[in-house]
């Protein structure tokens, strides 16, 4: 049990006629996580709710998407580019007023409060005809009088919605592509009238909004907004144009609470921080909006939230007076339990957010359908409803043999023995944690290492028989005489073998050189046929290594498949570390020091030479040897095979195939 005292993290808060059982707060993500579009069903409430349950004090649920005042004949838009545009919004059902007093019902029963986060995106409306992002052409429409009419009774209207359903605030989302967040902007504020102008003037719209829920709710609910503490866009406001228009809006004595998080939806620095990102990196922005508002005859809560993903972290946050309460969404995505963890002392059974951004990343552009929420390493998001009604302990213990301890390995054996299976697991490696063990070597990855770690604790405190530099095969496996075998042995580096001169000395895996196991040259080419995150780990540890690296990727942009919260952050790292890219070629021939491509779309083909070696990134292959041959012995053993050794995937799919299989042995 740890002896760390919280001395601020689980005292209540009172915000406005709010009054918060503790500083830990869900901010509102929309993860998707209700399967009944337009409704919130039994799956989100199991998923927010589960927070709650796990100690969780603020739980800000999903975003309300508004209605806006559509053109005659006009369609309505919804796209995965941040676009909603319709005429009827989800709160004006009046069964969602009743679905969400549902969840409403189940957090107060936790204890905990609710807040509503109003929206509106900006994709297709605006206070100005200026591209919503710097980087994209997506250019909305300007916002009339009467359109601007319109938005302030739909805030008002969800605000009744909010109130009669039970919830216990409100808040305006003035924050990354929202029309708030674009009125607030000099950048997306172009107006001479009286909604735009300088920082007294462009805080109107905001105003004016809360206003309208004032007029609604009185003093009955917390009315607050959400904001962005600067842009990361030529022409938009720092940090102490921000601190000036929240002053502005404070004075009004319509606010209760500000929601604070740095960065944009599409770039570097992003307001969903991945790894890249120190924890609390602008924690100070924090400390600076709380001691200006301190000032203000109506007391004003400072929540910020940034990579919090550590009660230890939270509870230093509140002491040094950076905030009143504390963002930790994504760690209660990790963990839902990790508060009560916390309180109760159990801080080494918390399962630590890796800041991979897969969850949020994943909600905002699906890679899969029907899209289901995820988290790398937390096998029940998403599935919190079968888990309740699936998980029970084993008819019978069993002797488990788990083979392989990687992400489904591991997930495997842990499951297993929560529910009361005799597991043993066998390693090869000098340490469980498959390729995670690879990952935490790039820059930036480090935080993988705590999967490994609350891995790691969690076999030893469920009492598997972990046995490390051990190489499996069927006689080692038959000596134990297991009653079931899950087979786990992950997946090997792909090797082409339509390209020529592979066999050379100087081309090696880019897993060995992440692992010490292969040496380089000064000046390498790193060739690349995978689109996600291997690649740029690769390169951006050979450059901090002080290598010449350049990247010959097979497809339009390097890490296609990273989506919009992170793939800003990884480029600009490629560029910061000076990683050459070169785009769209596929490797032919290695002729000594020169290298062979081919156009990916055609049949142009290029040269290069003077490289000293090259690292090749291709993906994986299954590796189900053992299991191919254990099934080919027939027997009675119970065999199952997991994770990449079925098929190379992510670490979520890994974890989640793992945990699976332990559940229904």
């Amino acid at each position: 049990m740890s002896t760390v005292h919280f001395e601020h993290l689980f005292s209540p808060l009172q915000v406005g006629p709010m009054r918060v059982p503790n500083r830990i707060c869900e901010t509102t993500n929309t993860i998707n996580s209700s399967m009944t579009p337009g409704l919130i069903d039994e799956h989100f409430i199991a998923h927010h709710g589960a927070k709650a349950r796990g100690g969780t004090g603020w739980i800000g649920g999903e975003t309300w998407l508004l209605d806006v005042p559509m053109p005659a004949g006009s369609f309505d838009e919804v796209s995965l580019r941040g676009g909603f545009s319709s005429r009827f919004a989800a709160y004006q059902n009046p069964a969602f007023g009743e679905s969400w007093k549902k969840f409403v019902d189940e957090v107060h029963d936790c204890g905990s409060v609710v807040i509503a986060q109003l929206t509106h995106l900006n994709a297709c409306w605006s206070p100005s005809s200026v591209p919503v992002i710097g980087a994209q052409d997506h250019t909305p429409h300007m916002l009339g009088e009467q359109e601007i009419e319109f938005l302030f009774d739909t805030y008002a209207r969800a605000a009744k919605v909010a109130k009669d359903s039970g919830s216990d605030g409100v808040e305006i989302h003035c924050a990354h592509e929202t029309v708030g967040y674009s009125f607030l902007s000099p950048a997306t504020n172009r107006r001479t009238d009286r909604w735009g102008g300088g920082p007294k003037e462009r805080i109107r719209f905001v105003v004016e909004a809360l206003k309208r829920i004032r007029k609604v709710v009185g003093d009955s609910m917390a009315v607050g907004i959400r904001v962005n503490g600067q842009e990361s866009r030529k022409g938009g406001y720092d940090n102490m144009e921000l601190r000036e228009m929240l002053y502005y809006i404070g004075e009004t004595g319509l606010l209760d609470f500000v929601d604070l998080d740095v960065g944009h939806c599409w770039g570097a620095p992003s307001y969903v921080p991945s790894s890249y990102y120190p924890n609390g990196a602008f924690r100070d922005f924090g400390k600076a909006a709380r001691e200006d508002l301190s000032t203000l005859e109506r007391k004003v809560a400072v929540l910020f939230t940034g990579r919090i993903n550590d009660p230890v972290l939270a509870e230093e946050l509140l002491k040094g007076g950076y905030c009143d309460l504390v963002g930790m969404v994504r760690a209660g995505i990790a963990d839902p339990e990790f508060a009560n963890k916390a309180q109760e002392g159990r801080l080494s059974e918390i399962r630590r957010c890796i800041a991979c951004t897969r969850c949020i990343d994943e909600a905002a552009e699906p890679m899969t359908l029907p899209y289901t929420p995820l988290c790398s390493i937390n096998p029940v998001i998403g599935q919190e409803l079968r888990w309740k009604a699936e998980y029970k302990p084993a008819q019978r213990a069993k002797r488990v043999v788990v083979v392989g301890g990687g992400a489904a390995g591991c997930e495997a054996a842990r499951i297993a023995a929560m529910r009361g299976h005799k597991v043993t697991l066998l390693e090869e490696g000098k340490r469980v944690g498959g390729q995670l063990l690879i990952a935490m070597k790039a820059p930036g990855r480090d935080s993988f290492e705590d999967q490994v770690y609350f891995e790691e604790n969690e076999l030893a405190r469920l009492g598997v028989d972990v046995r490390l530099e051990t190489r499996a095969d069927i006689a080692a496996i038959k000596a134990l005489s297991p009653e079931t075998v899950v087979i786990a042995t992950g997946s090997v580096p792909r090797v082409p073998d339509d390209v020529p001169g592979l066999d050379s000395p100087h081309v090696v895996q880019g897993w060995d050189v992440m692992l010490g196991k292969a040496s380089t040259g000064k000046r390498v080419a790193v060739v690349s046929q995978e689109d996600y995150y291997q690649t740029p780990c690769v390169a951006e540890y050979l450059a901090s290594k002080g290598k010449e690296v350049e990247v010959f990727h097979k497809s339009v942009h390097l890490g296609a498949e990273i989506q919009r919260y992170s793939i800003g952050m990884m480029l600009k790292r490629m560029e910061d570390c000076g990683v050459k890219i070169h785009l769209n070629v596929m490797l032919s021939a290695v002729q000594g020091g020169a290298l062979e491509f081919v156009s990916s779309w055609g049949g142009k083909t290029y040269r290069v030479e003077g490289f000293d070696s090259v690292v090749l990134v291709y993906g994986s292959v299954p590796q189900p040897q053992l299991y191919n041959q254990l099934k080919a012995e027939g027997g009675k053993m119970e065999t199952y095979l997991a994770g990449g050794a079925w098929v190379p995937r992510r670490l979520a799919e890994a974890t989640r195939h793992g945990a699976n299989i332990g559940l229904i042995i």
